[in-house]
């Protein structure tokens, strides 16, 4: 049994508050935060890196997603799809946020894999 250093532990805790901060601010600013996190934090840590492509692929998949329910719209089934893709993102950003918060790697249920 090896026991943690103070600073595996640390940098353990800054990449789950990343991975929260990714998975939350994509609910605020779209692809902006997953984006931000993964470019400054993909070669440090793996956890982080995974979460922050992860919470990346899901919110460009609710932009297309987003711009599918506009195009739509205008037949009126838009206005439902904008509904289900808005609630689907924060209830599934939630859930990341959550995973991420016990040290568990999430995988989000509906999202197009850009990024791996």
């Amino acid at each position: 049994f090896k026991q943690k250093t103070a600073y595996e532990i640390g940098v353990r805790l800054v990449g789950s508050e990343m991975c929260i901060r990714d998975s939350v601010g994509g609910i605020i600013v779209g692809f902006v935060a997953p984006l931000v996190v993964y470019l400054l934090y993909k070669d440090r840590d793996q956890f982080v890196r995974g979460h922050a492509a992860e919470a990346l692929n899901f919110q460009i998949t609710v932009f297309i997603a987003y711009v599918a329910a506009t195009v739509t719209s205008f037949v009126g089934v838009g206005f439902l799809l904008f509904f289900a893709v808005w609630v689907c993102s924060i209830v599934f950003a939630i859930q990341g946020a959550i995973a991420a918060n016990a040290g568990r790697p999430y995988r989000y249920p509906v999202s197009i894999r850009m990024l791996s």
